[in-house]
């Protein structure tokens, strides 16, 4: 074993960059192979009890030849080799921001040679600057030193090699030599950085927003210039007073991945000003004041003292479905379901029987009538029956014509697949008299349950947006259902689709494919449907638009293909929150009978508002083709503004109010690009809620 990894050991020094190699590089594969050598004698003392200990140890050692590694990439300014050491280790396997024996950090190495693309990398990974330097006459003494000591080394070898004659020692002291002549000048580049840079210049876009009715958020961007030096934190200040005399709080920024700060626990309609500087080696530099000077927390809901839309409203649909299943418990319709679990009565329709029937199975081809099809998928493999077949069960094979009211009744059946029994138990009341509406919901209740228990699980997730129909009089309800564990199924395996679509024969032709071929062709952009109904928006400030169409027997609403659970949109901006002053700026607009309103004030929230809300429309008017000009005419939705949790909200520019709908057979003045598709309303809202 000592053997490979001495081999190992050499291998790993033939990859290394080209370049002479520091002595403080030799200094530590000492101690690495050293470590390496007390692993092994340990071994053969301790036996096979050591094992673990070893592979622990060994693995130690191999870390600390990535720090080893690290330090020397930083040394030979290898931007390649330090980005892929810090892509194969964490900061924590990689002593990140423990000094090395002369008291320096990677980062420090990387701000005093002045290598910006290094120390970048290094300070998106968490890399801190040595705390052995607590001044800036601690760090040049400290780097005098290192010079100094460098030059006494060098002079001492030269004298050395000069004075002894040529042999092996003197040419190992020649090695030396070199080394040391390298790393006496990487010293004093060091010490010529870091007397060489100024403080830094004061950061740019300082911008400040009201983030909550207890908090503002700033953002700003990295100084233009740096003065030779790379910006490693940034300080935070904020005031009630524009002198900022006094401070009430100060924050530094050591994480420097996202360039914004929210400073939190603010008093409510109190203005508070900040500003920011930006720290290098050689200090603070100027304060920069923020725009708009100050921002005062609030929300658009104290504008008026509007309550959230959604408060409690979960908690009181629970409790008024708890009473209800409190209710139904004791209905005489369940004692049947209770006394006989395994017998029904003669009354109990031939379908509920058959559910129960031991000979219950998926079907292989569709006969005319109504029917459920679950899609479960992992990856690229979709679930299949020992015949190679999509999960279908049948609802009802008299059913030829599928109401929409059927369907939307059915979608909101998905959102309780737990408790199908139930819904089922209280749908039997006088089956003999029941309308054909109710047969109907009972059959697709049943049509459920026998899925679930044929598959061995509850949720069959989400219901597609519009059934599947064939010219052959089927009609198709899909259920899509990404599986993301290791879950078992009952009577099913999974398939590659790829396969799956090549090996299944089709039965029908390709000009009137059946609804199973129809499914199998587009299962693809089902499952991409799916997908995406389910992503959700990054937090900030949307601004979207209305659009809807109606039908003989549905509403439907215009959405992105890439988004369908979101209306047609663009981003205003990052921070969701609409303040109490943006708000009644907002109104005031809406109000005005001209079309272009006064421009607000310079340097404040509402004119920044202004310039991104301006931007935004365009951008919007761009993605759903509408000339610009035509926008005059569009109205921004100024009741409320639509919050979707606390980091999502959006304000809606709705169209002339005899476009916002467009009736059947009238045109649509605007057509937008490719990229969108329309949703029954229902379903849309359903996919918003989840």
């Amino acid at each position: 074993k000592m053997t490979q990894q001495m081999r190992d050991l050499q291998l790993a020094q033939a990859r290394k960059p080209p370049g002479p190699s520091s002595p403080n590089a030799a200094k530590r594969l000492y101690r690495n192979l050293s470590g390496k050598f007390r692993v092994n004698y340990a071994s053969f003392d301790e036996g096979s009890l050591a094992g673990r200990g070893e592979k622990e140890k060994l693995r130690k050692s191999y870390l600390f030849q990535s720090n080893a590694a690290l330090f020397e990439a930083v040394e030979l300014q290898d931007l390649d080799r330090v980005q892929e050491l810090l892509k194969q280790y964490s900061p924590e396997e990689l002593d990140l921001n423990t000094p090395n024996s002369e008291g320096l950090l990677p980062l420090d190495i990387a701000i005093m040679t002045n290598n910006a693309p290094i120390a970048k990398a290094l300070l998106q990974a968490g890399a801190k600057e040595s705390p052995h330097f607590v001044s800036l006459e601690s760090r040049s003494l400290h780097l005098s030193t290192l010079v100094r000591e460098a030059e006494q080394r060098v002079n001492e070898l030269t004298a050395q090699v000069v004075n002894e004659a040529p042999n092996a020692d003197c040419s190992e002291k020649e090695k030396q030599l070199k080394a040391w002549e390298w790393r006496y000048r990487l010293y004093k580049r060091m010490k010529a950085g870091f007397e060489h840079a100024r403080v830094p210049d004061a950061p740019t876009n300082v911008h400040l927003s009201v983030a909550s009715s207890s908090s503002v958020q700033v953002t700003f961007s990295e100084p233009l210039s740096v003065n030779s030096a790379v910006v490693t934190k940034y300080k935070v200040e904020w005031s009630c007073s524009p002198t900022f005399s006094p401070l009430l709080g100060e924050a530094v920024m050591d994480k420097l991945q996202n360039l914004h700060f929210t400073i939190q626990g603010l008093v409510s309609g109190t203005a508070y000003y900040v500003q920011v500087s930006a720290y290098n080696m050689k200090g603070w530099g100027p304060p920069q004041v923020s725009v708009p000077p100050f921002a005062i927390p609030s929300n658009w809901r104290e504008y008026d003292g509007r309550a959230p839309r959604r408060r409690g409203q979960a908690e009181a649909l629970d409790h008024l479905l708890g009473q209800v299943k409190t209710v139904h418990q004791h209905c005489i319709c369940h004692e049947p379901c209770k006394n006989q679990p395994q017998s029904r009565k003669h009354s109990v329709s031939k379908s509920l029987k058959h559910l129960f029937h031991p000979g219950s199975k998926f079907l292989k081809t569709l006969k005319r009538g109504l029917y459920l099809t679950a899609i479960f998928y992992k990856d690229d493999n979709i679930l299949v029956t020992h015949e190679d077949q999509i999960p279908v069960v049948e609802i009802d094979d008299t059913y030829s014509c599928l109401l929409m009211q059927d369907f939307l009744w059915f979608t909101k059946v998905s959102c309780m697949w737990d408790e199908i029994l139930w819904l089922r138990q209280c749908v039997t009341v006088s089956q003999s008299s029941c309308s054909c509406i109710l047969q109907t919901r009972f059959k697709m209740l049943l049509a459920i349950s026998q899925m679930q228990g044929l598959l061995g699980i509850q949720d069959l997730g989400q219901v597609f947006f519009e059934p599947i129909k064939d010219k052959q009089g089927n009609i198709l309800i899909v259920t899509l259902k990404e599986v993301k564990t290791n879950q078992t199924f009952e009577s099913v395996r999974w398939v590659p689709i790829c396969k799956l679509q090549t090996s299944r024969k089709s039965v029908s032709s390709p000009e009137e494919p059946t609804a199973l071929d129809m499914l199998l062709i587009s299962v693809q952009d089902k499952l991409a449907y799916h997908q995406r109904s389910s992503h959700a928006l990054s937090p900030g400030l949307y601004l979207g638009y209305l659009k809807l169409c109606s039908a003989v027997d549905q509403i439907r609403v215009l959405v992105p293909e890439q988004l369908p659970n979101i209306l047609c949109h663009v981003k205003i901006r990052s921070n969701p929150n609409i303040s109490r002053e943006e708000w009644e700026w907002l109104q005031k607009m809406a109000s005005v009978e001209e079309p272009v309103p006064a421009e607000p004030e310079a340097e404040t929230s509402q004119n920044q508002l202004f310039q991104e809300l301006q931007v935004a429309i365009k951008e919007l008017m761009t993605l759903i083709n509408i000339p610009l000009q035509e926008a005059k005419d569009f109205r921004l939705y100024s009741q409320e503004v639509l919050d979707f949790g606390d980091q999502v909200s959006f304000l809606l520019l709705l169209p002339p109010s005899d476009d916002v709908c467009t009736a059947p057979g009238q045109n649509n003045p605007y057509t937008p690009h490719s990229g969108f598709l329309t949703l029954p309303l229902q379903i849309f809202e359903l996919g918003e809620e989840g």
